[in-house]
């Protein structure tokens, strides 16, 4: 019997702490909290209606496994709690079992810690229009999904549910948490993402871009929080079909954002509704991207 779908969830007996574009929040106690990963699927920053079956579990399985693989790195926000310890009830269990874990409460840094190796998507737009990446010169004659000479750390806003991330420079991610804290940020997201990268490579996945999300502890120590390296927050191209001069297939969301770009639709909510051929190729994208990515 396949897993059921989950759009959003309403627990008995916890605190809703937060509804996110695809991440459900409640109170465990003043230390720790549950996040659930739902099925839900945004794109272009709006929050689609229809769910992509089995997203959650595999978004929570390829997180859980970067957490594990990059605590030498930084520390992050899991507690290796079970979640039989504050989820009595079996129904609810048996819903959040494998996309849902307890977390340590952490303050929430306000920016996205965003790291681009390849010229896609928005940057790809940027350079055209600037010959420069968020601001950052580069070389003249770069093609469409070119590597970058080095990984750049391009950090953005963090906009609520339904608003658009905006690019920022790193003066004012200094400015917003202070120069040190800003510093550690931009080298644990080039060391994460490069730690990645080569990791992901050796498994025909390049990760052209990612965004990280850290937040501190009680004691000012950087922490790793929310998702790393999913398809939902990185573009994965498979290494063996990779051609700078056109936009690569990809294993992420891509595919859906792709799709969207053909309709008549603004970006704005309400979105629109995904053909059912759509929803069932996004999911085997991401469960190939789980396979190859952990095995």
């Amino acid at each position: 019997m396949p897993a059921p779908t989950v759009y959003r969830t309403a627990l008995r007996g916890l605190e809703r702490l937060h509804e996110g574009k695809v991440r459900d929040i409640y109170a465990i106690d003043a230390q720790t909290m549950l996040i659930v990963t739902t099925d839900r699927l945004s794109a272009f920053d709006v929050v689609l209606p229809d769910p992509i079956p089995g997203k959650g579990r595999v978004l929570n399985s390829i997180s859980n496994f970067w957490f594990r693989q990059t605590q030498h790195l930084v520390p992050n926000h899991l507690t290796g709690r079970e979640l039989a310890s504050v989820v009595t009830d079996e129904e609810e269990r048996a819903l959040l079992e494998g996309r849902a874990v307890i977390v340590r409460r952490l303050k929430a840094l306000p920016i996205e810690a965003v790291v681009r190796g390849y010229l896609i998507g928005s940057g790809w737009k940027d350079y055209q229009s600037s010959g420069a990446l968020c601001g950052i010169a580069l070389p003249a004659g770069l093609a469409l999904a070119a590597q970058l000479p080095q990984p750049l750390f391009t950090p953005a806003t963090k906009a609520a549910v339904g608003a658009h991330d905006e690019n920022i420079s790193f003066s004012e991610v200094a400015a917003r948490i202070g120069p040190e804290l800003a510093t550690a940020v931009r080298n644990a997201a080039l060391a994460l993402y490069g730690f990645a990268a080569e990791h992901a490579r050796r498994r025909g996945i390049i990760i052209a871009d990612t965004k990280f999300e850290f937040g501190v502890d009680a004691a000012g120590r950087l922490t790793l929080i929310d998702e790393v390296l999913t398809p939902d927050s990185s573009r994965f191209w498979p290494a063996d079909s990779y051609r700078p001069g056109s936009s690569p297939p990809s294993f992420d969301k891509q595919f859906v954002r792709d799709y969207l770009e053909t309709l008549d639709w603004n970006k704005q909510p309400p979105g629109p509704h995904l053909p059912a051929e759509v929803i069932a190729r996004t999911s085997e994208k991401y469960q190939e991207a789980l396979a190859r990515l952990t095995s």
